[in-house]
Formats: structure tokens, sequence, C-alpha cells
């Protein structure tokens, strides 16, 4: 698989990787052609999961990377990524306050962003879209760092991570066509607009894998600015989301489980 991924430029590498995280998000969106309904202890484990993916991911692929490409450029190892990581939540924050956006399980009077009189379905479509811009501009970034030749980046790590946002995107897109068809709208539209929201990542993974290759001196800030958008992700939505059910138990045990797949995913192929 590294070898396939080789042969091409970083931009083209990260289009490929997010093609197929957007594809695993449409197999999970899918799932609404099977049942209207998913069990809510299923889902609050997947929603765990996921969470568990991308703390591993925020880690393994991005941080320890930062910090390590900060000491080799002779800068304060610990200064870029607590910047980065800083500006990665600040700017997550900020699109939360602005972008009109519903989570699963809450009535349209709590949507947050800007107030507009956008259907609830569009409203959590945007919820999930949310989600997935780190997660692309991660994945091209770690392309990006491997295509410049940065010590310690390498292409086998940044499919590691592709790999990782790839399984913890099946329940995402099944999060988000199944609470569309409980709203009414048909399996064809609810299974669209679920596998919709993953659009962005291959965009952003471009834009980030560009950015690093023209500005070098940025990898250990970009690195740390998509870890710092992940961890918001995770703390103001995903583990919120998965707590709603009750089934704390259930999450838990997934988050542990998606953090240990993306940790060994990491170590083994990074």
């Amino acid at each position: 698989m590294v070898a396939f991924f080789e042969q091409f430029s970083p931009v083209i590498q990260s289009l490929i990787a997010t093609t197929f995280t957007w594809g695993v998000t449409a197999l999970g969106a899918a799932g609404v052609f099977l049942s209207k309904e998913i069990n809510r202890k299923l889902m609050d484990g997947m929603l765990g999961f996921a969470a568990g993916i991308m703390i591993a991911a925020s880690y393994w692929s991005l941080l320890a990377p930062s910090i390590e490409i900060s000491a080799s450029l002779g800068l304060p190892a610990y200064i870029p990524p607590a910047v980065g990581f800083m500006m990665g939540g600040v700017v997550l924050w900020s699109i939360d306050r602005l972008l009109p956006h519903l989570h699963m399980g809450l009535p349209i009077s709590s949507a947050e962003g800007i107030k507009t009189s956008w259907q609830r379905s569009i409203l959590l479509v945007l919820a999930i879209t949310l989600h997935n811009i780190p997660e692309g501009m991660a994945i091209g970034v770690a392309f990006g760092a491997a295509g410049v030749g940065i010590p310690g980046a390498t292409v086998a790590g940044a499919v590691a991570l592709a790999l990782g946002i790839g399984l913890q995107n099946f329940p995402e897109g099944l999060a988000i066509s199944a609470p569309l068809r409980r709203e009414g709208l048909s399996r064809g539209k609810s299974f669209w607009y679920g596998q919709l929201s993953a659009i962005v990542e291959p965009v952003g993974a471009m834009i980030g894998a560009a950015a690093v290759i023209s500005m070098r001196q940025l990898l250990p800030y970009a690195l740390a600015f998509a870890a710092g958008a992940m961890i918001f992700v995770v703390v103001e939505e995903l583990i919120p989301e998965a707590e709603q059910g009750q089934n704390t138990d259930i999450a838990t045990a997934g988050a542990m489980i998606g953090f240990t797949i993306m940790m060994v995913l990491d170590v083994a192929l990074g």
C-alpha cells in the first residue's frame, strides 16, 4: 500500500487518501438502506470509538511529530506545538460559533451558530461536516510533511492516519444518515446527505498538503493546529453526543478500543 502512494506527489497522495475516507463515510451512510433505526447502544459505542481514534491520532500522528520537527528546525520544542494546538481550537470554536448546525438528538431550538431558517436536516449535515474539516487537513499535512522530507514524517505514517480516520468515518456517516431518515427524508436523500458531509475532506487535505510544501517552516504549527482542531471536535461534540443515551460505559469502551487501534496503526506503520 505504501509503495502505491509513493509514486504520487503529496497533493495527489492526500486526494487518494481522503477519497478513501470519504468512501468509508459513504459506506456508513449506506446503513440507512438496511434500517431506519440504529440501536442507541451501538451508536454510542461507535461515537466513542470515533473519539478514541481522533484522540490517538492527535498525539501519535500530529503532536508528537510536531514536537520532533520543532526541535529539528532549531525551535523551542514546545512553542510551535502549543501555539498551533491552541490556534486549532480557536479556529474550530470560531467556525462552531458562526456555522449554523445542530447536533444529533437535540431539538432545532438548540441549533448553534448564527440564526437561520435552514431546515433541520441541513443543520444536522453541517454538524458532521464540521467534524470532517480538521480530519482532511490532518491527512494533507501528514502527506505534505513526508513529501518535503521532514525527519520523522513518513508516507507510511500518513497512510496510518488516513486508515484510522477512515475507520472512524464509518460511524459518522451512519450518525447523519439515520437521523435524516427518521426526520422523514427518503433513504436515497438520507444517504446522499450522509456521504456529502465528508466532501470537505479531500478539499482540506489538498490545501493542507500544498500549504506545507510551500511553507515548510509552518509544518510544526500546522500539525499541532490539526491536532487542536480534532481535540476540539472530540470534546465539544463526539463525547457529549456519545453520552446522550446514558450508555457511558459502552461509549468509554468504544473510545478505549478506538485509541488502541489508532495507536497500533501509527506505531506499526509509522
